[in-house]
């Protein structure tokens, strides 16, 4: 498999998650089980994202004396998957932080181009001001992320964190080249894409897996 050396990307290879990931690729896997999974894989990758979120201190009463205990603070989350394949790790991300708020980026791929076409884009009140954490299982041109950093960069986002489950070298590297101060969250580096710009090893199409729509 291919490698990366950059401080914002990072491969979640926890045993689990290569666990899980072994039965996602796998084309037995049923649309039921695959859905499962990649809510399973957004948890545990959700984690890692996570992992620096500022804390303030509280004040608790247990049911034996007061403590002093540590809360989330300051900046609020919110969740922009790439539809359609990125609503699959939505329900994920929100069992870590069921008070984020969703936003929605929907884009399908030119099939001639491989480019990204843009046909939907709404973000929750006060993006701005929010970390946003950008979904999608498969990162294969980058060229669908990269346009989704663009759309919150110019709506002021500062803090974007995109997760996705498989991703291509090439994709990694157009994203990271286009923002500095991206981070980049995967559960696996795959080998290369092929000459319709699916990603090998990989897992097929996530949209059509997920729904059953293959």
């Amino acid at each position: 498999m291919a490698q990366i050396e950059d401080p914002r990307f990072t491969i979640v290879d926890h045993p689990l998650v290569q666990h899980k990931l072994s039965i996602l690729r796998d084309k037995d896997t049923t649309t039921k089980d695959f859905r499962e999974l990649v809510t399973e894989l957004a948890i545990l990758e959700g984690y890692e994202a996570m992992r620096d979120l500022p804390l303030e201190n509280v004040n608790v009463e247990t049911p034996l004396e007061e403590c002093t205990c540590r809360r989330l603070a300051g900046k609020k989350i919110a969740i922009i998957p790439i539809l359609r394949a990125g609503l699959g790790m939505v329900d994920g991300i929100l069992s870590l932080v069921p008070s984020a708020r969703v936003g929605h980026v929907g884009m399908y791929r030119d099939p001639e181009t491989h480019e990204p076409v843009q046909y939907y884009c709404k973000f929750p009140p006060a993006i701005q001001d929010r970390t946003c954490l950008v979904v999608d299982p498969m990162l294969a041109t980058g060229g669908s992320l990269t346009a989704c950093i663009k759309f919150l960069r110019d709506a002021g986002v500062r803090d974007i964190r995109c997760l996705t489950l498989v991703s291509a070298p090439v994709g990694v590297q157009a994203v990271l080249d286009y923002d500095p101060d991206v981070r980049l969250f995967t559960c696996a580096l795959d080998r290369e894409l092929n000459e319709n710009a699916y990603i090998l090893p990989g897992l097929g199409d996530a949209g059509d897996r997920i729904y059953g729509t293959k």
